[in-house]
């Protein structure tokens, strides 16, 4: 198994082709870079890391892992109401891993970097005892005064989501075998949704001057909308009925109706939560429920009316 190469060479080799194309990057030859936005425009930067055993699984493929480093941070910039333009990556690799790990890696970060039209434009490599961890800080940019805040959000607004919810936590599940039985096709798009999120990049451009406050649900349903009522000083009522789901997730819980907790709390969805005025015409998007004026909390109500009792709001790192 051939060890990676020096750091020099291991970008040279496979980053700096990913940067061709932005002139502020400078072929990663150089140690900062230049981002200029658009006249009118203001930038827009998010930063978050994924681990091996903690977001993605230590055996999941190097280009999808890629990709969902790049992806968790443009659902981010989507939830901002901003158009991606950039990003720079930190890996922290173990010694004992090989360079067609690094290549596979490189040839995921291209993929998407043609699918969502960003360039690589800098970053930095370190050699790690622990296990492999990647940090993405994206660039996005919206029109000047229009990025979308969680604090925003107005007593009558209707809360909405894109997408559905609960596949990637289901997904999870399906992987460490907690669903024996499932079927393989169902198994196999759940799994591929907690593997691969799907920024909602179109969706959060046309929010901007729409939306009231939004969020990405990284942590869960339940919790992320906890901290956008926290930061808009609101409470929140979700009915649980009219949380979309997707086929595959719906026949899971059919058969296990004790996992709306896992749909409800799980996160991994990537998907963006939003408030817009009760009578907002076209809102893109699966109306949920309401915001109201009351101390900032969350209430999911059950198919009955009657608060739904959830073992926590959704993932933490730190309980």
């Amino acid at each position: 198994m051939p060890l990676l190469p020096g750091e020099f060479e291991l970008i040279e080799r496979y980053f700096a082709p990913l940067a061709r194309g932005f002139p502020g990057a400078y072929g990663l030859r150089d140690d900062a870079a230049v981002i200029a936005p658009a006249p009118g425009h203001e930038l827009v930067a998010k930063t978050d890391a994924i681990i091996a055993g903690v977001h993605f699984l230590p055996d999941d493929p190097p280009e999808l892992v890629a990709r969902k480093a790049l992806r968790v941070n443009l659902s981010d910039l989507a939830a901002k109401g901003a158009i991606p333009r950039a990003y720079m990556v930190d890996l922290m690799l173990p010694r004992t891993l090989d360079e067609a790990w690094v290549a596979a890696f490189a040839r995921g970060l291209a993929e998407d970097q043609d699918e969502y039209a960003v360039h690589l434009i800098g970053g930095d490599t370190d050699s790690t005892p622990g296990p492999v961890t990647i940090a993405v800080m994206a660039f996005g940019e919206v029109p000047a005064g229009r990025m979308i805040r969680r604090a925003g959000a107005r007593a009558g607004d209707t809360i909405y989501v894109s997408g559905t919810i609960g596949d990637a936590a289901l997904g999870l599940e399906a992987l460490r075998g907690a669903l024996p039985g499932l079927d393989a096709r169902v198994a196999g798009f759940l799994a591929g949704r907690y593997r691969l999120p799907q920024p909602r990049v179109a969706l959060g451009a046309r929010l901007a001057g729409l939306a009231s406050a939004a969020i990405d649900v990284s942590d869960g349903l339940v919790a992320d909308l906890g901290h956008l009522c926290e930061a808009s000083r609101l409470a929140a009522v979700v009915e649980s009925s009219r949380v979309p789901l997707s086929p595959a997730a719906q026949a899971v819980l059919a058969a296990r109706p004790d996992l709306i907790g896992t749909v409800l709390t799980g996160g991994d969805d990537y998907e963006i939560l939003f408030t817009a005025p009760a009578q907002a015409p076209g809102v893109p998007g699966t109306p949920i429920g309401r915001m109201e004026a009351a101390p900032a909390g969350v209430t999911v109500l059950d198919r009955q009316g009657q608060r739904l009792a959830l073992a926590r709001a959704g993932w933490s790192h730190f309980p």
